[in-house]
């Protein structure tokens, strides 16, 4: 789930209520790339074993491609409407009913994404102990960052509580906000990963490649909102 498993992980930037900044060479630097020497014929090979024709993979892909679709418009009719606060009598009963919500979707998720990977071949040059391994460290690193990330923020701080209304009172500076920006995102997307290396799967590692993808969407979408909340709240602290 940005700051939640999906939703919630740029918080420590949006409590401030400042403007995030990226560095110029994280943008710029693909550039200075020589795609000459990218080995073209091994990416052939390695995609040459997924088949993203195959319906369990294409699930995987909707699914994946919901997650964070369905969260950011239900967030946000709810941030325009109040509608489920008032459905479910409060803002924290609906946040806790949206973050459920979430988590369920997330189940759904890794089940397609891991049935996906079954259905189609491993590559068999990883399909080996120090692959196996290497994969069980990724994933254990950002399982790090997501149960880290959540103890943090705390459950409305993880589940878009901001847009519920639920704001936080200082910007997250502790672990692993210290060292990492949408950690629950980025930790997210190395369980992803690592479970892929541990079953030597290609379509995992596509189907990685889409769970980035989308977080990266999520982020640009989601991170403007939010600093406009935290805006809107400074503003109106001040003229009290």
């Amino acid at each position: 789930m940005a700051g939640r498993p999906g939703p919630g992980a740029g918080r420590r930037e949006a409590a401030a209520g400042g403007a995030r900044r990226f560095p110029r060479e994280c943008c710029e630097g693909l550039g200075g790339l020589d795609y000459g020497q990218v080995d073209v014929a091994a990416m052939v090979q390695l995609f040459g074993y997924v088949d993203v024709t195959d319906t369990g993979f294409i699930v995987a892909v909707l699914s994946i491609a919901f997650n964070p679709l369905f969260w950011n418009v239900v967030a946000r009719w709810e941030h325009k409407t109040r509608a489920l606060s008032q459905v479910f009598g409060s803002p924290h009963a609906a946040c806790y009913c949206l973050g459920t919500a979430i988590l369920l979707l997330n189940c759904v998720r890794s089940h397609c994404f891991t049935e996906a990977m079954k259905s189609q071949p491993k590559l068999e040059g990883w399909d080996c102990h120090w692959t196996y391994y290497s994969g069980l460290a990724i994933s254990a690193v950002g399982t790090l960052f997501v149960i880290s990330s959540f103890l943090a923020l705390g459950f409305t701080g993880t589940f878009l509580g901001d847009y519920f209304g639920i704001l936080m009172e200082e910007k997250v500076t502790s672990f692993p906000f210290s060292v990492l920006d949408n950690p629950m995102y980025w930790g997210s997307t190395a369980i992803y990963l690592g479970w892929s290396l541990m079953h030597a799967s290609p379509a995992g590692l596509l189907l990685t490649a889409v769970v980035a993808i989308s977080y990266t969407i999520a982020v640009l979408y989601e991170g403007p909102f939010t600093e406009e909340i935290y805006r809107r709240k400074q503003k109106g602290v001040k003229s009290k």
